[in-house]
């Protein structure tokens, strides 16, 4: 069999800037599993959706993303912006810090096991979200992979992205959150699944695709990456204490039973606002509403 056309793109930041440090034992290992390959670095913010665009346009149909969530969406976006991206599959081998679209594809945690079985997975057809978002005035268009969100999870996460580069791993993340906690004022939105519209007060809605978000939290027990489907996952207007109390039933899934939280399915989700409410994509925020959530099925392959 003709080994697969291979790029590797290594984002040498991600997981606390300690992927530069694993790379070289992932590149002797990838060598030694016989399938030949070029890899490149990512140099910044957006330069991964660059370097796996061009490969993919270029003919590599094997394109594996070395880094954490935000480089796994980076590559995704990349390989489906290239404008065939039907012959190309993507590899994950993650070294990241928050490892949740791996945590419902059930690939490995341990990038010494994934680059010895990632020349020999399978592949499978997965569901792919896209956001159509404003930012700066202007309209913008993202792909997902795993969840989109709008509101609390999107201010901690822009709230995050200020705080000082010092910061590693998920401590940006908490901090953010915990920033938020303090100054974020739950939302009124309209609120469209299909073509059904309500006038809802919110904390926050997440289009999920898959079932965790924000480095092990599974809010979205029941999504499935093969249905066709988002989960939408609404959280009503809960105040700061119950949203304290109800925190920690995220991490086991068990916050669906709050009388203010709803989980309904949806193809294509509208969300409007008088207000200003911000959008995150895959932990990456984005820019604000008006947005349009869709569901591609079947849209991207991935290596298993």
């Amino acid at each position: 069999m003709t080994p697969l056309k291979t790029k590797v793109i290594v984002n040498p930041v991600a997981g606390a800037k300690t992927t530069y440090r694993k790379w070289p034992l992932i590149n002797e290992l990838l060598q030694s599993g016989g399938i030949p390959f070029e890899y490149q670095y990512t140099e910044g913010i957006g330069h991964a959706i660059e370097l796996a665009r061009e490969a993919t346009a270029n003919g590599y149909s094997f394109v594996v993303a070395v880094g954490g969530d935000g480089t796994i969406n980076e590559v995704a976006n990349g390989i489906l912006q290239s404008g065939d991206s039907s012959n190309a599959t993507i590899g994950i081998i993650s070294t990241g810090t928050g490892g949740d679209f791996i945590r419902t594809a059930g690939i490995t945690r341990d990038y010494i096991q994934a680059c010895n079985s990632i020349c020999a997975s399978n592949k499978r057809m997965i569901d792919v979200g896209v956001v159509e978002y404003h930012k700066d005035g202007k309209p913008h268009k993202r792909y997902f992979v795993n969840s989109a969100g709008v509101g609390f999870d999107a201010h901690a996460i822009e709230a995050a992205s200020r705080l000082p580069k010092i910061f590693g791993g998920t401590v940006p993340y908490v901090l953010g959150l915990l920033k938020s906690v303090v100054s974020y004022k739950n939302k009124s939105v309209n609120l469209c699944l299909e073509e059904e519209c309500q006038d809802r007060r919110v904390l926050t809605v997440v289009m999920a695709n898959g079932c965790y978000f924000g480095g092990g939290m599974c809010i979205a027990p029941t999504a499935d990456i093969y249905d066709g489907f988002f989960d939408v996952v609404s959280v009503g207007d809960v105040n700061k204490l119950d949203l304290l109390k109800t925190f920690p039933k995220i991490y086991k899934g068990t916050h669906t039973t709050h009388p203010k939280v709803k989980v309904e399915r949806a193809s294509e989700v509208k969300i409007n606002s008088a207000e200003k409410v911000v959008i995150e994509a895959d932990g990456e925020f984005l820019g604000e509403c008006p947005a349009t959530f869709r569901i591609i099925p079947a849209a991207l392959s991935l290596a298993l």
